[in-house]
């Protein structure tokens, strides 16, 4: 059935308008960072449609920072303030849904703390021609090349830390996850897997939509650079890896949403419960040696298990049901994007 769904790689599309892009930006009290990110968006050659910015119930002065470049920007600019936080996750719930209901055939999804490079959009429209869900890559804060794990093991659901980082002629690797941070995306994928699921909050579900992705259509990154980190984090370089510094409750996400990837893979009979459970303590253990190494601490821990206590309660819920694909559209409707 997955190849019978699947598309070929090389299906053609239509010419790629930069007009018909919605680009998705998730902010939450990162003001200073917004403001550098839409700067970058004004100067973009060529520019996108629309700019839809998703705001998580910021208390600082982003909506000013919004109502400036609204003024400035070649694009459209959609902003929505949401009554609470809902995480990286519900962000983008929000924000692909709005651009897709605004009819973009391309969504571009982004965090605040990114700029763009100028010709950014149009070095992904080169792909577009051939693949539905393109990553671009990015710039570290220090102007290093940044490294992304972009494929994960199906029967683990980890990253799978040795995924070759060169690229051969063909200028482009599949891949079998994605990240928020760059994903493009065409509509048509949107439609068919449905919106980001807003229950994770944060962690494991960018890549989940990934790899929900590549199970229809061939998901690639291409050895092209879109975009800069413009915030920069402690880590430790380990020369295969790098260890970022985290929050308790990233900590806590990261073991707790173990239990949703495990009901999407039940869905779709991937699931497999000694792999799973390893690739669970294999996450466990990575985080344990990240507070030892970055943190320096043993502190924070009581969140890993607090995550996991609470994700077996997801895991035992046989009400559970994935988020659901969209409705559907005639395969040649013309989409107005205004």
């Amino acid at each position: 059935m997955r190849d019978e769904l699947r598309d070929n790689a090389e299906t053609v599309q239509a010419s790629f308008e930069p007009s018909e892009t919605a680009i998705v930006i998730v902010t939450y009290n990162r003001s200073h960072l917004l403001d550098r990110l839409l700067t970058s968006i004004q100067v973009m050659d060529p520019a996108p449609g629309h700019v839809v910015i998703v705001d998580n119930a910021s208390v600082d002065n982003t909506h000013e920072i919004v109502e400036k470049h609204s003024a400035e920007l070649a694009a459209k600019v959609v902003y929505k303030k949401l009554p609470t936080n809902t995480g990286g996750a519900g962000g983008f719930h929000t924000g692909v849904k709005t651009a897709y209901e605004l009819g973009a055939t391309w969504i571009w999804m982004m965090d605040d703390d990114v700029e763009v490079i100028p010709n950014g959009l149009g070095r992904l429209g080169h792909w577009s021609q051939r693949f539905k869900v393109i990553q671009g890559r990015r710039y570290d804060y220090d102007g290093s090349e940044f490294y992304w794990q972009y494929r994960i093991s199906d029967r683990l659901a980890i990253p799978i830390p040795f995924a070759p980082s060169d690229f051969d002629v063909t200028g482009y690797r599949e891949m079998n996850s994605g990240c928020f941070e760059g994903m493009f995306i065409h509509r048509d994928v949107v439609r068919r897997i449905g919106l980001p699921d807003p229950r994770f909050f944060i962690y494991w579900d960018d890549q989940l939509y990934g790899w929900l992705a590549s199970r229809i259509t061939t998901a690639v990154i291409v050895n092209e650079f879109v975009l800069r980190r413009t915030r920069d984090i402690r880590q430790l370089d380990l020369g295969i890896r790098h260890f970022n510094a985290s929050s308790d409750p990233y900590r806590y996400y990261i073991m707790r949403n173990r239990a949703i990837l495990k009901q999407y893979y039940r869905a779709h009979g991937m699931w497999h419960p000694g792999a799973f459970a390893l690739g669970t303590a294999l996450t466990f253990g990575k985080e344990i040696l990240r507070l030892l190494l970055v943190e320096k601490t043993i502190r924070g821990t009581s969140n890993l298990f607090r995550g996991i206590r609470d994700g077996h309660k997801i895991a035992k819920d046989n009400t559970w049901e994935p988020m659901a694909p969209l409705e559907s559209l005639k395969q040649n409707q013309h989409h107005k994007f205004d």
